[in-house]
């Protein structure tokens, strides 16, 4: 996004450090869909009586070349980690995906400098078992200090002691910081000060102050930080100690004592020699990090319970290593399908390391999830194909009505892209049909720039229809839809944080006609709705290609007591489009070129 200046049981060893030791068990990359199958289960496709016996697939294996683990006594660190940085500094749409893995111990002197598909992670239980006297860093120094397209990368899982007292983490969108500790202050701008729009920072302890300084919004969830200082647009937190209070919109911070269900994302740690995935479990009305009071509550799988997928593998491989009971995880790089994965066991993981990206051809969906409790989707991006697909990821089919309260399905740091490294085209990003699914950050973008760009290019439509009930979203980030960006239609829904800039490119009035209305509103709540919650939500409007271009309103929801909406905001960039009022006729409309909000702070 570009915006105007802003004011201020037995797994295998681990692999050996530095590189990753082949496993005596050899991983089957590339089958074909004929040997897909194991005994007892169909073909794809095929009847019973077709179906030839397959020998298992194994479960566990080494995790690929792109995936680089140190130990303290490594050689080199920083010379590899510069490598890839130079790299994967501007590689904005490029297909290199790395994953630095640190183990348990102390690491003196680095500086992780962090560039587009690049995550760095610790391999203990605990973020603390893991230190690095120095820093991750992420600045905008090759886009002349603009970090508005600092997309695409992650820390997770470490604890830092910045040089200087300061860890600087100037991000925009899809670039969480998760279980990380800061033994000093963190700065969200990049050096100078210039734009920046992010950003997301969940289960996560920064000792001294977080200066989001030029950062337009921000949301934190289930933290605790030492401070916070400076706010511009809307930056919300929930669960998070040592957080501002409510003061929307002067200064404009939206903050909520607690989170009402959280899971954290599954992550990668050691056991001793042996790699495990950690599974947090669910907590309600959360509040504060995971880890600080000793060991995190949840349950672990050993590697040995994971199809490790390599780029080149089928899709219907991947959907027999799920089908014959094991869960998915996907090494660095890119994955395409001419089928859609499709989880249909409950609790099944399908874990991406370094954004591992699948693009579905030929118009499939990616990712289809049956109506099963407890599956967990976390840590890759969907890029759309060239020929449009009606949906690329469904949790639930159409219909879906059980009850996941108890054992909801989550899908985290999943994101989406359609344009921008090529054509790509799809009707309906996300669906989600299944009660009680938790979406925990997501950035769903039709892009505004790359390669495949245009109002009929990378056609787009919708970016998240919600049509289950009691689904809760924390930190969603939606842009550039044709139509509607968000269209909620389940009851009880409830969003904490939102952000959305309209399409850039719409060439007039007529493209974004909604009926008598003028503009598709960025989030709307379905008239049969009589029961949904927001907080903190933000609308921008850019309309660069016709700046006549007038939205109604940035919201729309139906007028009923059981509908209730906290801290809403819309900015007109510069004067490229206005906004009419912020939800449905309330709120006052945007005007001139001076780019400032119009607020309000309760609806109805």
């Amino acid at each position: 996004m570009l915006t105007p200046p802003t004011n201020p049981s037995t797994a295998p060893s681990s692999p050996t450090a530095g590189s990753v030791t082949p496993s005596r068990r050899t991983v089957l990359g590339v089958m074909a869909a004929t040997a897909a199958t194991v005994p007892g289960l169909l073909a794809l496709g095929s009847p019973a009586s077709a179906a030839p016996a397959a020998d298992p697939l194994p479960g566990g294996g080494d995790l690929g070349p792109n995936v680089i683990v140190f130990d303290p006594s490594t050689a080199g660190i920083q010379a590899k980690l510069d490598e890839i940085f130079k790299q994967q500094e501007s590689a904005q749409f490029g297909s290199g995906r790395y994953l630095f893995l640190f183990k348990p111990g102390t690491y003196n002197g680095l500086n992780a400098q962090l560039g587009f598909y690049t995550s760095i992670a610790g391999l203990g239980l605990s973020p603390d078992d893991t230190s690095i006297n120095g820093d991750v860093t992420v600045d905008a120094g090759w886009f002349n200090g603009n970090a508005t397209q600092n997309f695409w990368r992650s820390a997770e899982n470490l604890a830092l002691t910045p040089v200087n007292g300061t860890n600087r983490w100037a991000v925009a969108q899809a670039a969480p910081f998760r279980r990380m500790h800061v033994r000093g202050g963190l700065n969200l701008a990049p050096d100078g000060y210039g734009w920046a729009s992010g950003g997301y920072i969940a289960d996560s302890r920064i000792d001294g102050t977080v200066a989001p300084y030029s950062q337009q919004q921000w949301y934190t969830r289930d933290s605790s930080v030492g401070g916070w200082t400076n706010a511009v647009w809307n930056m919300v937190f929930s669960g998070v100690e040592g957080a501002p209070a409510q003061s929307f919109p002067d200064p404009p911070y939206t903050t909520l004592n607690t989170t009402p269900v959280s899971r954290e994302k599954p992550f990668l740690y050691l056991d001793g020699a042996d790699y495990k995935v950690f599974l947090p479990e669910k907590r309600t009305d959360a509040r504060g990090t995971t880890w600080g009071s000793g060991t995190p509550r949840g349950t672990s799988l050993a590697l040995t319970q994971f199809y490790v997928a390599k780029p080149g593998v089928t899709a219907a491989t991947l959907n027999a290593a799920l089908d014959q009971g094991l869960n998915l995880l996907l090494t660095p790089g890119i994955y395409h399908l001419d089928v859609a994965i499709e989880v249909k066991r409950a609790n099944a993981v399908v874990l991406g390391l370094g954004y591992a990206t699948l693009i579905p051809d030929n118009g499939v969906t990616a990712v289809k999830v049956a109506d099963v409790d407890g599956v967990r989707l976390a840590g890759f991006l969907i890029d759309a194909g060239a020929v449009n697909s009606p949906t690329l990821l469904e949790v639930g089919p159409s219909g879906a009505s059980a009850d996941h309260s108890a054992n909801p399905v989550t899908v985290q740091d999943v994101f989406v892209r359609i344009g921008g490294a090529g054509p790509g085209k799809a009707t309906t990003s996300i669906v989600v049909n299944s009660r009680h699914t938790i979406i925990d950050h997501t950035w769903v973008w039709r892009a505004d720039h790359g390669d495949g760009v245009g109002w009929e290019t990378n056609r787009a439509d919708y970016g998240v229809r919600v049509n289950g009930d009691d689904v809760l979203a924390t930190g969603l980030f939606v842009e550039h839809f044709n139509k509607y960006d968000v269209y909620w239609a389940g009851q009880r829904g409830r969003t904490i944080f939102f952000q959305n800039e309209k399409a850039y490119d719409a060439p007039n009035q007529a493209a974004v006609q909604d009926g008598n209305v003028k503009g598709f509103a960025a989030y709307k709540v379905a008239d049969s709705v009589t029961s949904h919650e927001g907080w903190g939500l933000g609308s921008y409007c850019n309309y660069t290609s016709d700046n006549t271009i007038r939205q109604d309103h940035g919201f729309a929801a139906p007028n009923t007591s059981g509908v209730k909406f906290h801290d809403l905001l819309v900015v007109s960039l510069g004067g490229q489009g206005q906004y009419e009022h912020v939800i449905n006729d309330i709120g006052a409309a945007t005007s001139g070129t001076s780019t400032v909000p119009s607020t309000v702070v309760s609806y109805p």
